[in-house]
């Protein structure tokens, strides 16, 4: 479990379990900070003390192998997963560079000094910054609460009144100041991965450059590096759409913040100070506590909790209610009084003070005191969106629509339309009297921009989310772990528990965004760029919280599996029994011993990983249309589809930061690095069979940010060729091939599964890891 989200409505209660979680995002802050000296600290050691480097790389790999990213929330995804695996790989490059013992001149101030110290100072200095305001202001805060509670109340209303101004005051200050806090802590949090690994991977990239066999390993970390760039540009883009819905749910909470208040068992839940009778020299004394209260059982606690010594001051009480009375200001010297009677203490009130008049009255109506009053918020929501027949209409015309007129659009469904053209619509298409009356298909009246706009809007509009607020965790938890296999099947039995209304909608919608990402070549919309717009659409959980948006990413994810199988999971049943998901290691299945010059090498994970931005036209601009969602990428990890095999260099022309790579030129990269592990079939699988004229001759470009240049080694043909078995194999699917060393393979080509060959052995075809073969 990693670092839990800091709620924004927890800045309204300031509970002690807040104050803990936010004391825990602190300490991580620290411990970044303190890693990011000693990695500047050792950095520049490289620099300066050449004579010293050997140490310094071992002092420098250290620090790497031993820190680890503390993430928010329960899970991450494959791309975070392997950001946190970097740092190790770092290492173990570093302990290869060691071997060589060169004297290197390095330059990294620009590439690796500069970032870090920069992130250190603005980043991680304007969060302590912000951290010594909200200290400051809890101490101001509290203990102007407790002088103004002190205030008798026979002072003059007039006095009393602007008082409770100041007090009033002074506590929307300290929210405000809380929720500029906690979300600043949360965005740190966030960033602080791809801040970090950014520079330190520029930092290798540079080392290779100075080193005599550096050009030998830069070839072997390409292929990581590529991946890896991959993994920090996905992580960042999920960053910028998780950072736009945290601060649209902190505006909204900062507006109603009683409104956004979660859900819990708690009936009542706050701050109170209780009166403690002292024998009759001493008088009383009041002590605040956090106090919670449960309707159903009358069961309430107390913990005495003192914010400015920073926890509790005492251990947790607990009692049965009995009943709650209001108290005068004539039979007390203070203000927002009552009291409660415990069934084990009868006749022995105990006098409790709120911190104004409406709190007090929360608490007298959740209590049933006897002068309890009601006080209710209300929710208004108005949906005219059924899944009816008019609504079943609206979907089909609108995909008829987009299906006829604009599936090659660049940008489809991320390009938005104009908000008043797209309310018009909806309504004349939401009347039973204009429905049929709208021609989508021939009409120049409406752009296909202000279609696809509809549909969303229609969808966002539902009572309930197509895929349903019931089963909208149980999607989640697939797609947080396990297997592409076991994923793949658990949403495939979730989707037949749907109401039948649902699941039909959901299919009609499925099949259409398959069919757009079949023309992704031209309109851009890969199966993961439609799994960013249509996973906040499809499904949504019931409450609105930061714990929540986190969960966005998987959202995605599942809408990812729904594309990539609809066939199977809306054409076929699923098993009768829900499928556990299989965990899966971040680290490489186990593969023969690598062919290579030098000894000591790593064994590399198989690449598994997509594109960042995809054209066709080379005659077009490389400027992506406005997009109302952040770019996502090429392919999906939801089910670990297939993609390009990419060789140890890439080829393409360098243009600027960026690579510009033809797909045809991507053909075979990586077919050639000695010792790739055997990637898992089940993906291959899984995927839909992908047209060869589509995938192997269209030109595409791909664009990858700093890469390394190197020599073309991609592209030998190599059909028809013959070849023998050097390493044993058992197959593990019917699609693999079985054979002892020594065994020879007919007509061997390569296939669109990256790592692997197909060939004929015994009059049998199927598939075979390259690196178990050697060409005759």
């Amino acid at each position: 479990m990693g670092l839990q989200p800091l709620e924004f409505s927890d800045c309204y209660l300031d509970s002690p379990w807040f104050r803990e979680r936010v004391r825990a995002h602190e300490a991580e802050l620290e411990k970044t900070n303190k890693f990011i000296k000693e990695l500047l600290k050792d950095g520049k050691n490289l620099i300066a003390a050449t004579k010293n480097l050997s140490a310094a790389q071992r002092k420098f790999a250290h620090s790497l192998r031993d820190f680890k990213f503390e993430f928010i929330g329960d899970a991450e995804t494959d791309d975070e997963r392997y950001i946190d695996a970097s740092l190790h790989e770092f290492s173990n490059f570093l302990k290869n560079l060691e071997e060589q013992r060169e004297i290197l001149a390095l330059s990294v101030t620009e590439t690796l000094i500069k970032p870090l110290e920069r992130f250190r100072k603005e980043q991680l200095g304007a969060v302590k910054e912000e951290k010594k305001k909200f200290d400051k202001e809890t101490e101001k805060n509290y203990s102007l609460l407790e002088k103004h509670l002190n205030l008798s109340a026979k002072k003059k209303e007039l006095q009393l009144q602007e008082a409770d101004n100041q007090v009033e005051q002074n506590r929307k200050h300290f929210y405000e100041l809380s929720l500029e806090y906690v979300c600043k802590l949360q965005e740190i949090q966030e960033r602080k991965k791809f801040e970090c690994v950014e520079p330190v991977l520029s930092f290798f990239q540079g080392l290779f450059t100075f080193y005599h066999q550096g050009y030998e390993l830069a070839k072997d970390f390409n292929h990581y590096k590529m991946a890896l760039q991959i993994n920090i540009q996905n992580t960042r883009n999920r960053f910028e759409g998780t950072r736009s819905e945290v601060e649209e749910l902190m505006n909204k909470i900062r507006r109603n913040p009683q409104e956004h208040k979660r859900a819990n068992h708690f009936t009542m839940e706050g701050y109170l100070y209780v009166q403690e009778k002292r024998p009759a020299p001493f008088g009383s004394s009041w002590v605040k506590h956090y106090c919670t209260y449960r309707k159903e059982t009358k069961k309430f606690t107390m913990i005495p909790f003192e914010h400015r010594s920073g926890g509790k001051v005492g251990d947790e009480e607990l009692f049965v209610l009995t009943y709650c009375t209001k108290r005068n200001t004539d039979t007390i010297d203070r203000r927002f009084c009552f009291d409660l009677e415990a069934s084990d203490r009868p006749g022995v009130p105990v006098t409790m003070q709120a911190f104004s008049e409406e709190e007090r009255k929360l608490w007298m109506e959740a209590l049933d005191g006897k002068e309890a009053v009601s006080v209710i918020f209300l929710r208004v929501l108005i949906y005219s969106a059924q899944l009816d027949k008019i609504g079943f209409t609206i979907i089909k015309k609108c995909i008829s629509a987009v299906e006829t007129r604009g599936i090659n659009d660049q940008g489809l469904y991320r390009v938005v339309g104009v908000s008043s053209k797209v309310q018009r619509l909806l309504s004349l298409l939401m009347d039973a009297k204009t429905c049929n009356e709208v021609d989508l298909e021939n009409s120049v009246d409406w752009e296909v921009k202000t279609i696809t706009s509809a549909l969303k809007q229609y969808l966002r509009s539902l009572p309930e989310p197509l895929m349903t607020y019931e089963l909208h965790g149980e999607f989640i938890i697939p797609a947080k772990s396990g297997s592409p296999e076991s994923r793949v099947n658990a949403v495939h039995f979730l989707v037949h528990k749907l109401p039948e209304k649902n699941k039909e909608m959901l299919e009609i919608l499925v099949k259409h965004l398959a069919n757009v990402s079949k023309h992704a070549k031209r309109n851009l919309m890969t199966v993961a760029n439609l799994g960013v717009v249509f996973g906040p659409t499809l499904m949504r959980p019931q409450e609105e919280t930061v714990a929540a948006i986190m969960d966005l990413k998987f959202q995605n994810i599942v809408v990812e599996i729904l594309i990539e199988n609809h066939e199977k999971i809306f054409k076929t049943l699923p098993d009768a029994v829900f499928p556990e998901p299989i965990s899966v290691s971040v680290s490489p299945p186990n593969a023969p011993p690598r062919q290579s010059r030098r000894q000591g090498q790593r064994i590399r994970r198989p690449l598994a990983v997509y594109n960042l931005c995809l054209e066709l036209d080379d005659a077009d601009s490389h400027c992506s249309p406005r997009e109302d969602t952040p770019t996502g990428s090429m392919d999906s990890l939801s089910s670990q589809s297939p993609t390009p095999a990419l060789s140890s260099s890439p080829p393409g022309l360098l243009d600027g930061n960026h690579l510009i790579m033809d797909s045809r030129d991507l053909a075979g990269w990586t077919t050639n690095l000695p010792g790739q592990s055997r990637p898992s079939m089940v993906s291959w699988m899984n995927t839909p069979p992908v047209n060869p004229a589509v995938t192997n001759t269209a030109p595409s470009t791909f664009f990858f940010p700093n890469p390394a240049t190197g020599s073309d080694r991609a592209g030998e043909s190599i059909a028809h060729r013959k070849a023998r078995a050097v390493y044993p194999c058992e197959a593990e699917h019917s699609s693999e091939l079985s054979f002892q060393i020594g065994a020879i393979f007919e007509d061997v080509q390569f296939s669109r599964e990256p790592g692997w060959l197909e060939g004929t052995l015994n009059g049998k075809r199927g598939l075979i890891p390259q690196n178990y073969v050697q060409f005759l």
